[in-house]
């Protein structure tokens, strides 16, 4: 049998930066995790950069059905500090755009500091460990916010795992959501939740190409590789980014953004022109270049394929002094004002996020503890805490991480 302070499941992002700073605390820290690396998702994101923090995080870039939730973990540890961390391990790294800050080198980088925070203060990390069973040990004392192994007196979780019984005070899930399956993503996290009387709210791909399988197809099918800037619409939100079409459908990243808001048959809206009032400007087309064709024009916004195809399957093209003021109308609204209905996403296998998982309202927003069992804590995307794209999540791992390690 195995004692320890803490055991953290989740050797991801939140895990490691909570085991970081639970033994800068003093506590006996174990992370377990049953996958054959730590940190899998750090490693692929960003392209292999990863896209670490946000200079612009605030708690408005997060979704839950509890908004209030992340502030207070969020205000505690800002990405100045992360930064500050970043900084002092002398990681290399750049703004892309949009406050996105990314490594210069590879993501490698930041999994690398966060295992040398980890070893600096004993935090050990066990890999290829699957824990088969966990029990809560009672005691006569029982309940209170922090009651976790900085307050003592807690019997504590017993977990049966693959490498051995283990006994802790404070057991805190990190264990993600069910985005990208090939990385080892399960809904572990989710049946511990349930395991101890907490409500799990639905969950669903977030950050996600759409699917097309309707007319629109053959122009996405054309189309692919082509990107374009635009603004997407849905359910009172929108996004100013790029717009990738695929053999799939779209993507890209106002569409990754979008799919977050988006409910299974809603229509999405998307602007092709952001920049123009597209009734004026083709109005002044008319006026300056009567005989200009309107796939010539497009050709000048977009490229040549894409106006081709837009006039083929969308407009008949003819010079543009032939339309008749309807016509025009019709072909601004369709520019402009143009309904997407997609027929799904492509799910939690491409998905950069789970929407839904453990309710907030049962865990503390100050400590991220049970209300239900003390000692036990969810960190990272195992709660109902999903942030926009643009390393937004990342700030949300580090700050709940952060949050958790000052109370186990």
């Amino acid at each position: 049998m195995q004692d320890t302070d803490v055991v953290i499941i989740g050797a991801g992002a939140a895990g490691l930066m909570c085991a970081a700073k639970a033994g800068a605390r003093g506590r006996r820290v174990l992370v377990l995790d049953h996958a054959n690396k730590a940190g899998k998702k750090i490693l692929m994101s960003g392209g292999g950069h990863c896209n670490f923090t946000n200079l612009y995080t605030e708690p408005a870039n997060f979704l839950s059905q509890n908004p209030h939730f992340c502030k207070s973990a969020l205000a505690r540890y800002t990405q100045w500090d992360f930064i500050a961390l970043v900084n002092k391990h002398a990681v290399p790294h750049h703004e892309k755009k949009l406050g996105q800050l990314f490594c210069d080198g590879k993501s490698m980088d930041i999994l690398q500091m966060l295992l040398a925070e980890c070893e600096a203060v004993g935090a050990r990390v066990r890999l290829d460990t699957t824990v088969e069973k966990i029990e809560r040990i009672e005691t006569a004392q029982d309940g209170g916010e922090g009651a976790g192994g900085a307050q003592g007196g807690q019997g504590g979780y017993l977990l049966q795992t693959t490498s051995g019984p283990v006994r802790c005070t404070s057991l805190v899930i990190a264990t993600g959501g069910l985005s990208i399956p090939t990385m080892g993503a399960t809904g572990f996290g989710y049946e511990v939740a349930r395991q101890f009387g907490h409500q799990v709210l639905p969950t669903r791909a977030g950050l996600v190409p759409f699917t097309i399988t309707d007319q629109l197809k053959e122009l996405c099918t054309e189309l692919s590789g082509t990107s374009v800037d635009g603004l997407v619409s849905c359910n009172g939100k929108s996004f100013r980014e790029n717009i990738l079409f695929t053999h799939r459908g779209l993507s890209g990243p106002a569409i990754l953004q979008i799919s977050s808001y988006w409910l299974p048959g809603q229509a999405v809206e998307i602007n092709l022109l952001p920049d123009r009032c597209v009734p004026d400007w083709l109005a002044e087309q008319r006026r300056d270049r009567p005989n200009a064709e309107l796939k010539t024009l497009l050709g000048e916004v977009f490229t040549k394929k894409m106006a081709q195809l837009l006039c083929e399957q969308w407009f008949v093209s003819k010079p543009i002094k032939q339309y008749a003021h309807a016509e025009l109308e019709n072909i601004a609204t369709r520019l402009s004002e143009w309904q997407v209905v997609p027929a799904g996403t492509e799910g939690y296998r491409t998905a950069e996020v789970t929407l839904g998982g453990v309710d907030t309202r049962e865990v503390s927003s100050k400590t991220m503890e049970s209300l239900k069992a003390p000692g036990l804590y969810f960190i990272g995307e195992v709660l109902d805490v999903s942030g926009h794209l643009g390393g937004f999540n990342f700030q949300w791992a580090w700050a709940s991480g952060n949050a958790a390690a000052q109370f186990v």
